[in-house]
Formats: structure tokens, sequence, C-alpha cells
């Protein structure tokens, strides 16, 4: 047996069946209301395993441990069950379009098409995504722009020149960068990574810089989207100049989306509410990392007050860090029991098994960079968008909107070195 523990929580693996274990396990277990039971078909197809997953703190297995994922054959009953399985379809949402750059990194992939670009979006597009996320800001004079950073920064005369984007104009923003005129030559643009340093931003297939309104007019229609409302963490902000910067974002958005999806999400607690009051036909999430910085404003800290200010204000979802999830699995079924929805964004959701994980948790979309790579290997149960227009235009994000499930008949493919991957890559990853 191998046990990893991460804070207060323990993943246990059991390479071989441990009966007398589990009948320990079931004789506690069959009639807790945190009990599931899956069957996970293997790569051949010739046996069925069944994956308990059992909440044990309240059974005294282990001191800490918070989950328990054991493992046995499958009798002819779990067999027949599995015809009655359902689970519900998974959202695969785009980040910054085809996914965001890492001047920083060794993977060429995180360096290949600009972020938050026309080019990015309409690239992810031709994958089957039901969304694009990016950053919306207002510049000085009033126009909403797609840029994540709070600064722009460029060189001039070997000295690098910041500039908070909320301090320039439009005209100002699009000079960073390429140009769309033939023969023009934009500001060399620069990034600056959390820790301090600063990298010339070049990618292979670079665009120029964008306006809310050219990603409605020139973005694929067939792709909605997330519209994170970006504000700066360190700024504190009269409700008067949020409440003016989301009338012009709002503004653009009623003259434009037409029926294209759309929702809104942002990491600013006021922001968020203000959005949900000042109107009714989008919804709106509330994004949190869950924990893993502390923030003055205590709304931000962790899950239970995410769950709380969206309760508290009719937001719609929680958009978590991946790995806050994992860190507290319990708080899956307390949004879901709260008519919420959940989504998840972070590196690990580049991980084909991770992402297949939140699946079978019931997470119901997650945002991902490498959007080519994920949707090939959670194909057989993402929404298409296709299938999406096919069922009257159903948003699976409406408030209104009961989410559809499908019978799960095809599991996914999991072989037994990739489950013990699996279990071992959550926890070991979810420390940092």
């Amino acid at each position: 047996m191998v046990s990893m523990s991460f804070g207060l929580h323990s993943l246990v693996y059991y390479p071989k069946p441990k009966p007398s274990l589990f009948f320990f396990l079931n004789q506690q277990a069959q009639s807790h209301p945190d009990f599931k039971r899956i069957n996970i078909f293997s790569d051949s197809n010739q046996s069925v395993m069944t994956l308990k997953a059992v909440r044990v703190f309240e059974l005294q297995v282990s001191e800490n441990a918070a989950a328990c994922l054991v493992f046995e054959e499958a009798d002819d009953d779990d067999r027949d069950r599995e015809e009655e399985m359902e689970l519900g379809k998974m959202v695969v949402i785009g980040h910054r379009g085809s996914g965001m750059n890492m001047m920083q990194s060794n993977d060429s992939r995180f360096k290949f098409i600009k972020e938050n670009s026309i080019l990015s979006f309409n690239s992810a597009a031709k994958f089957p995504i039901q969304f694009v996320e990016f950053d919306v800001q207002v510049t000085k004079d009033d126009c909403p722009v797609i840029f994540h950073d709070n600064f722009i920064l460029t060189q001039d005369k070997d000295v690098i020149v910041e500039k908070r984007i909320s301090d320039i104009t439009l005209q100002e923003f699009l000079s960073y960068g390429p140009q769309k005129e033939p023969g023009m030559v934009g500001k060399p643009v620069f990034r600056k990574t959390k820790d301090g340093r600063i990298f010339e931003w070049k990618v292979e297939k670079d665009d120029p810089l964008c306006t809310l309104q050219e990603v409605f007019q020139r973005v694929d229609h067939s792709v909605g989207f997330n519209i994170e409302l970006k504000f700066n963490d360190h700024v504190v902000y009269k409700e008067e100049e949020l409440t003016h910067a989301l009338h012009v974002i709002l503004n653009e958005v009623n003259e434009y989306a037409k029926d294209r999806p759309i929702i809104f999400s942002s990491f600013h607690p006021d922001a968020a509410q203000l959005i949900r009051k000042m109107q009714n036909t989008y919804p709106v999430f509330f994004l949190t990392n869950g924990g893993s910085e502390v923030y003055t404003d205590k709304r931000r800290n962790s899950l239970d007050e995410a769950l709380k200010l969206c309760l508290e204000s009719g937001l719609q979802g929680i958009v978590s860090e991946v790995k806050a999830i994992f860190r507290n699995p319990g708080m899956i079924s307390k949004i879901k029991e709260s008519n919420l929805r959940l989504i998840t964004y972070g590196q690990l959701n580049n991980v084909p098994e991770v992402v297949h994980m939140q699946h079978l948790l019931g997470i119901e979309g997650v945002i991902v960079d490498l959007v080519e790579e994920i949707t090939e290997a959670v194909s057989e149960y993402i929404i298409h968008p296709s299938a999406a227009k096919e069922v009257n235009g159903i948003d699976f994000f409406e408030e209104e909107t009961e989410r559809r499930t499908q019978v799960v008949r095809n599991k996914p493919q999991f072989s037994q070195p990739e489950l013990s991957f699996l279990l071992k890559l959550i926890p070991e990853l979810i420390q940092h």
C-alpha cells in the first residue's frame, strides 16, 4: 500500500484487491452520504474495476484522512449498474484563447500563438470548445481592451518603461506590438513574471492587440465568451470607479453580443456583485484561488467565502483554482447542492488525467491552455458546439437551465498505470 499525504488529506492506493479491507469499508460506508461507486474499464476492456471514493474522516480509517481511493474487482451487480451510471457533460474553455504565454517556459507550446488575440481565439475555435476566456480592462478614454497584465511594458533607449492599462489611451495601447497597417512597426512588448524577471514578449505566431468590439466582430461565432472583468489586486477602487468601468464593458456587450453565449467572471468581489446587479441576462461567476494567496479582503481567501459570496449576491457559479478543489474536495458537493456551477482553472488542467478525475467528481467545466490536447483526450464527454446548437440553443450555464446528463456507456479509458500516475500526481503537485 502506498499512502501520500497532503495537508489534512490523504490518497491511499491499493495496487491489488484487499477484500477484508473492503468489507470493513463497505460495512461502515455503504450508508454514508458521501459514499460513491464508479465503474472504470481498463484499456483491454476485458475486466472492470470499481473505484470507490469515500470521505472517511468520520469512518476513523485514518486520523487525518479526508479522502480514500481504493480498488477492487467488480462483481456482476457492478457491471449491471454500469448501464445506469449518469455523469454530466463537461465544458472546455480555452484560456486566453489557445492558451496563455509563458516567456520563461521551455515548452514551446506556451510561446506559439499570442495570447488574448483574434488569432488565438479563432485558432481555439477550430477545436470542440464551448468558450474562450479572456481579460477585459478599460483604457483611460473608456475603451474596453483585451489584455491580461495590469501593466504593459516596452523598452525605450535600453530602459524598460511600464504603464498601467487604465492610464493610457486606446491609441497608445494599440501602438504596442505588431501593427495592422502594412509597413508600420509597433513598440516592442515585454513581460514581467511574478518573481520580477523581464522577458521580451516573442511568440512564433504574433498578432496585434485588440479591443472587445473587434473580438465580437471577428471571432468565430461558434464559441461563447468567458469575459473576465480585470482589476488590479493592489488598488482600492471606489464603487463609482468600478461601476463606470463595468458600464463601459456592459455597453459593448449589449451592442455586439447578439446571441453569443456570455459568462462574466471576476476575482474582484465587488465587481462580481455589481455586474450581477447591473444585468440579469448573463451569468456571473466568482473567481477564486481558494486560499493559495492571502488578501486583505477575506472574501477572496477560501472556497467557503466564495460560496458565501455567491449565495448572498445571487451569482451563478464559482471558477476555482483546481488545486484548491483537490485540497478540499468536500466543497464540490457543497457548491453543487447550493445550485451553483463549478469550473476550474490552473496548470494542472493541462494534464488529461486530472481533467478525467474532475469529470468523475462532477466538475462541470475546465479552463485549459493546451486546447488541442485536452479536447482530444476528453472528447467522449465534452459538450460539442454542434450538439449544443441541436438542443434549441440551450446554454449550459444559464441560471434557469437544468444540467443535462447522459448515460455514460464509454468510460474514460484509464489503464492501471494511468490510474497509478493520477493518484500520485495530484497530491504531489497541489503542494506547490
